[in-house]
């Protein structure tokens, strides 16, 4: 699956796992070193998450049903949780330090190869 940013046009991953049934959504990142071979999960549906026995920090993009980006969440460090976003849909975990600098809340997504 790829994901694009609207505005720029830039890929947020071009290797993004989807995550739709009820144990992919369960594990996520959790239990390994890296994501290897993936570019992030995308977690559906979801509106709120945890770090807990993930190893690494995770960049993370709340985004609601029309696409568009609720919640940025830079450096999600192990062993944490985020609030409940209602208006979430699905949640986009890159590795931290991926996520493209342009990306803001309100701004549009694009996805392609579900």
């Amino acid at each position: 699956m790829i994901i694009i940013h609207k505005k720029s046009q830039k890929p947020l991953g071009i290797n993004i796992k989807y995550a739709n049934s009820f144990f992919s959504r369960l594990l996520g990142v959790m239990f390994i070193k890296e994501m290897k071979g993936m570019d992030g999960v995308l977690l559906d549906p979801c509106n709120s998450i945890h770090n807990c026995f993930v190893r690494f920090s995770l960049d993370v993009v709340f985004i609601d049903k029309n696409l568009k980006v609720l919640k940025v969440i830079r450096n999600f460090k192990p062993w944490r949780f985020t609030k409940i976003y209602f208006r979430a849909k699905c949640v986009l975990e890159l590795p931290a330090g991926k996520l493209i600098d342009e990306i803001k809340e309100g701004d549009e997504l694009e996805v392609s190869g579900v």
